[in-house]
């Protein structure tokens, strides 16, 4: 899917207020004194500028990477470009998005079947077993087309649809298993997730569950925000190795954030933006890109 961006700009209005001395003894009358004080303090509205004026297009079967400190909108640009940006009236929003030429206004709540977006933290079912995590993801976003294959397979003719059909049945039974050997977790697919305070997989095998989750459906791009987060540069080599591989097998649009790659993972990208305070300041574009 090719998504182009023109012109976007986010702003939102933020409201201060006087800044108070917190180096006071937190004392009973110091507090009855800060709370009278915040509600007769004079406050003013700020605009913050969160992207300004970015333009890019994100073409099938490339793998782009977004670089940049923090706060430089990286983030805002990935959850913009995947609906997920909180839009309520303090936010101006200006410019274009559109998804093989569809606005992204008339995709509305239609947005997140076509475009996945990976958080930067984990968030599972810790008593699951990462086989039972996927199964789960599997079938709420993909099982659907078992039942309805019949009637989205009608183009060809009876027997090539019905041997495309046939194909097509086989491999959403056993995609779950497809994608635990294609994130290498076979080892430990019988492994509760776990959490903070129940033992499961590892931070990186938890990654990888998290990534594997967003391969179910019939998803067109791919979003991911900060995934090396805790992760080590093999483990995160994988996956965006994995991720690579994807895009290109499949035609899919991946777009990753990250702070500080290795010269290795750099390696695997198609192109190169660099955000900074909301700009695009940087976009490189590698020769073997087709274009």
């Amino acid at each position: 899917m090719e998504v182009r961006v023109k012109g976007l700009s986010v702003s939102a209005a933020v409201v201060v207020g006087r800044h108070e001395d917190g180096r006071e003894l937190p004392t009973l009358t110091h507090t009855i004194k800060k709370a009278a004080l915040k509600l007769s303090a004079q406050k003013y509205v700020v605009h913050k500028t969160i992207l300004r004026s970015f333009s890019g297009v994100f073409e099938p079967g490339t793998i782009t990477l977004v670089l940049g400190q923090p706060s430089s909108g990286k983030s805002s640009l990935m959850k913009m470009l995947s609906g997920r940006f909180p839009l309520d009236k303090s936010v101006a929003v200006d410019g274009d998005i559109t998804y093989n030429g569809v606005p992204q206004r008339e995709l509305g709540g239609r947005l997140p079947q076509f475009v996945t977006y990976v958080d930067q933290h984990d968030v599972h079912f810790p008593t699951l077993t990462v086989k039972e995590t996927l199964e789960f993801a599997h079938a709420f976003t993909g099982g659907e087309l078992l039942r309805r294959g019949d009637e989205l397979l009608t183009r060809g003719a009876a027997e090539e649809n019905l041997e495309a059909l046939q194909t097509v049945q086989t491999l959403f039974q056993h995609y779950p298993d497809i994608v635990i050997e294609q994130l290498g977790l076979q080892n430990c697919q019988d492994t509760i997730i776990g959490n903070g305070m129940l033992r499961g997989v590892s931070g990186g095998e938890r990654k990888r569950v998290t990534t594997g989750e967003m391969e179910f459906g019939m998803k067109y791009m791919t979003l991911m925000d900060e995934i090396s987060t805790g992760l080590d540069s093999a483990t995160a080599f994988d996956i965006i190795s994995t991720q690579r591989s994807i895009a290109k097998t499949l035609g899919k649009t991946v777009v990753i954030s990250l702070l500080q790659p290795s010269p290795e993972i750099f390696a695997l990208f198609d192109s190169v933006l660099i955000l900074n305070a909301g700009e695009l300041t940087f976009c490189w574009i590698s020769e073997q890109t087709n274009r």
